[in-house]
């Protein structure tokens, strides 16, 4: 079987992109058997099911809600970005550089963008953090689902929306890399921490394999610290599933405020 590669989680610019794919393909290097890097597409949660998947990154909150029974766990990487504590992170809560919010709950009324239904960092936080705010059940005057975090951040600098959470890792990247986008909202707010973006193989993969490919991701992080530095790359941490059930927790304390959806 020849496997598969890929990183789709926070390749903010193209050319980010491409240091993400060189450091992908050293830490594959030394790792048996043959493996070839493929471009994400917009089919993230059939790709993240796919029996020959030797390595990708996914999201905490798909995570939790079916993949966890078909993945391994390699490692969750520590980032060195504002928000991030270890293997932990939160997202920045965000509003235009000019908007008259100082915090989330003078948001009320306002209109909010999200990503997607299925994101930790841009739906189930911001969920998290609204509920305590929520009115039966009711915040904002309207809701924007957007595709992605960029999406989010572009829809609050075009007025088509007043806030959004932001994935604090994506955000550093957006700082590094589109400071001209970044330079046109301003953080209000942070919300609750978790565990970050897990790196999964398919439930197929050896188990020797999964050690080796932990012993190559430090290797190759080792390798070029200059590049390291760019993808602000600082370790890796082996949690358990039973850490991602914070993300669960989250969702929970949400509903039991009577705030089971971003409204």
């Amino acid at each position: 079987m020849t496997w598969i590669a890929t990183l789709p989680m926070y390749n903010v610019t193209p050319a980010l992109a491409a240091v993400w794919r060189e450091w992908l393909g050293d830490v594959l290097r030394t790792v048996e058997p043959a493996c070839r890097i493929v471009e994400p597409d917009g089919e993230l949660h059939a790709l993240w099911r796919r029996a020959d998947l030797l390595i990708s990154q996914t999201c905490g909150y798909p995570l939790m809600h079916g993949l966890r029974e078909q993945v391994q766990l390699i490692a969750t990487p520590q980032f060195d970005a504002p928000g991030c504590d270890g293997a932990l992170y939160s997202s920045v809560l965000v509003t235009r550089a000019d908007a008259p919010f100082d915090s989330l709950a003078d948001c009320r009324g306002a209109r909010a963008a999200y990503n997607q239904d299925d994101s930790n960092s841009g739906m189930n936080v911001f969920r998290h953090a609204v509920a305590p705010l929520a009115l039966s059940g009711v915040f904002f005057s309207a809701i924007v689902r957007t595709g992605s975090h960029l999406g989010s951040l572009r829809a609050v600098v075009d007025n088509e929306a007043d806030v959004a959470t932001i994935d604090c890792v994506t955000f550093a990247f957006v700082c590094d890399e589109l400071p001209e986008l970044a330079e046109k909202v301003r953080q209000i707010g942070v919300t609750a921490a978790s565990p970050g973006l897990p790196l999964i193989a398919s439930g197929t993969v050896p188990s020797a394999t999964i050690e080796a490919l932990c012993e190559s991701l430090n290797q190759a992080l080792a390798a070029q610290p200059d590049r390291a530095k760019r993808l602000r790359l600082k370790g890796f941490s082996a949690l358990p599933f039973v850490d991602y059930e914070r993300i669960t927790q989250l969702e929970n304390e949400a509903r039991a405020l009577g705030y089971p959806r971003l409204a």
